[in-house]
């Protein structure tokens, strides 16, 4: 039986080779990198998740979300120092929950260091990343 972080990488490989997701992506990020920067978000998500419960705190609510990991998008895009993808959540009281993950390349690594609220139930929550 395949682990958690294998069968999204594998999801996130089909989806990427496959069909356009709605997400944004840049068609530029390609190979290696586009699969490293998915599999180094698949790891945290996983490395953070805890008896099937993702947890972050939300600054912008002031309070802990209890969420549940769902798919993994195949975009990715390019935002200042940042790969920025993204990730399904559903937090505890049904809301659906849209996580953009930080991904920085570091040398030879890419190390996905935080996660933001993009969205709960398809609302968007803007935030800057680019330098002005």
């Amino acid at each position: 039986m395949l682990n958690n972080h294998l069968q999204r990488v594998l999801l996130v490989a089909s989806v990427a080779m496959g069909t356009a997701t709605l997400a944004a992506d840049d068609p530029s990020i390609q190979g290696k990198l586009r699969l490293g920067v998915q599999e180094s978000m698949s790891s945290f998500i996983d490395q953070q998740t805890v008896n099937g419960i993702y947890r972050h705190y939300d600054p912008v609510s002031g309070e802990l979300l209890v969420l549940t990991p769902g798919e993994v998008h195949a975009g990715i895009v390019k935002k200042g120092d940042f790969f920025v993808s993204c990730a399904d959540f559903v937090d505890h009281r049904g809301r659906e929950v849209d996580m953009d993950f930080l991904v920085v390349q570091d040398g030879d690594r890419l190390l996905t260091v935080q996660g933001l609220v993009h969205k709960v139930d398809g609302k968007k929550r803007p935030y800057h990343l680019e330098s002005k």
